[in-house]
């Protein structure tokens, strides 16, 4: 049974050989890996079996992406950034992770809808060159792996986080309440150019994307970030409009989302999503056993594996144990790909990598 056959019978809530396996690995732990392992990262993912490639997707040609006087980076948004780096020292050299932090929010000051849209950086999906989608796909496809777009982590399918970069975190939450007409032609214009924007995609790939992954948090450690009630109100339309687009070229539709979302899995499932990835542990309410019950016959999950306690601070035999009872709990009639809540980081140590997709194979395999 290859990559494909088996997770598609998993999504379909059957049970294959063995669960398939997802893999989230940072820039920096990639190059972890690399070092330590010499592993290319592509051998990694061949010699663990995994079962999911993601393709690069559409190239960026637009406009320079840099502020009038060259020294700040933007990113599509027009939103300031700058650049963050973190170092790792994990007995086998420095590793640095990155991030890019938002230095402004350009839409704050705003005060009526008509100055949203006269906003001058919107981005356009004339700015990407989708040329090579296909042969991306097909790479993928002759290796009998699955196809996933996801994009980068800068400009993936949202609606709330590029508000927040927009906005600003508090402001476009204030707004929800106080200023609801300034909410939603925001959101309005950032679901407008990801629908557009993923049309060409889809219409690049001719058939060939398996999974959409979409990306946006709606959620805290302790509870959603939003009700239910806003969440329908400002953001469950463009949600529902992002899976439509992705069943109309036959695609699954996975969302990713940190944080305690019980709450929202519901309004989620009547949009249609077929697979919710994060299933962060930590999180409030998001304990495995529960969501398989109350939501396993019409959702599949993705991840669930602690990437902010037992990997980077368990010994490898807590690493495996913590993959045998999430297993336990979400494995049975499929419905499961076996990932962790998020990226892996730098500071985890190789050793509780090498366990964590031992594990996989140990634990996820099916009884004949």
């Amino acid at each position: 049974m290859d990559s494909r056959e088996r997770t598609f019978l998993a999504l379909e809530h059957q049970e294959p050989d063995r669960v398939p396996i997802d893999c989230w690995l940072s820039p920096g732990m990639k190059r972890k890996i690399e070092n330590g392992l010499k592993l290319s990262y592509e051998q990694f993912l061949d010699v663990h079996e995994i079962d999911f490639r993601y393709i690069e997707g559409p190239r960026y040609r637009g406009p320079e992406l840099k502020t009038q006087d060259g020294t700040i980076e933007l990113d599509i948004w027009g939103v300031p950034r700058v650049q963050v780096d973190l170092q790792f020292a994990n007995g086998t050299g420095n590793y640095a992770e990155s991030y890019k932090e938002v230095l402004q929010s350009p839409l704050q000051p705003i005060k009526s809808p008509e100055e949203i849209l006269d906003y001058a950086h919107w981005p356009s999906p004339d700015w990407f060159d989708y040329s090579d989608i296909e042969n991306q796909c097909k790479s993928i496809k002759e290796q009998g792996r699955v196809v996933v777009f996801m994009g980068d982590r800068l400009n993936r399918f949202a609606q709330l986080k590029p508000a927040m970069y927009l906005r600003g975190y508090e402001q476009i939450m204030i707004d929800m309440i106080e200023n609801p007409e300034i909410a939603k032609a925001i959101f309005s214009q950032i679901s407008s150019f990801y629908l557009e924007y993923g049309w060409r995609i889809f219409e690049a790939a001719k058939g060939n994307i398996d999974i959409l992954c979409t990306g946006d948090d709606f959620g805290s450690q302790n509870g959603p970030l939003l009700s239910p009630s806003m969440w329908v109100a400002f953001l469950k339309e463009g949600f529902q409009k992002y899976v439509q687009l992705g069943k109309a070229f036959n695609a699954y539709m996975m969302h990713h989302t940190c944080g305690s979302v019980y709450a929202l899995i519901p309004e989620m499932l009547d949009c249609d999503l077929d697979i919710l990835q994060s299933l962060q542990p930590e999180a409030a309410k998001m304990d495995p056993k529960i969501l398989k019950k109350e939501f396993g016959n019409r959702l599949a999950f993705q991840g669930g594996i602690s990437i902010q306690k037992v990997l980077p601070y368990g010994s490898p035999a807590e690493v495996s144990e913590h993959v045998k009872l999430l297993l336990n709990a979400m494995a049975p009639g499929g419905g499961y790909i076996a990932c962790t809540s998020h990226n892996i980081q730098a500071d985890t140590p190789l050793a509780n990598v090498s366990a964590l997709f031992e594990a996989y194979h140990d634990f996820g395999r099916y009884r004949r």
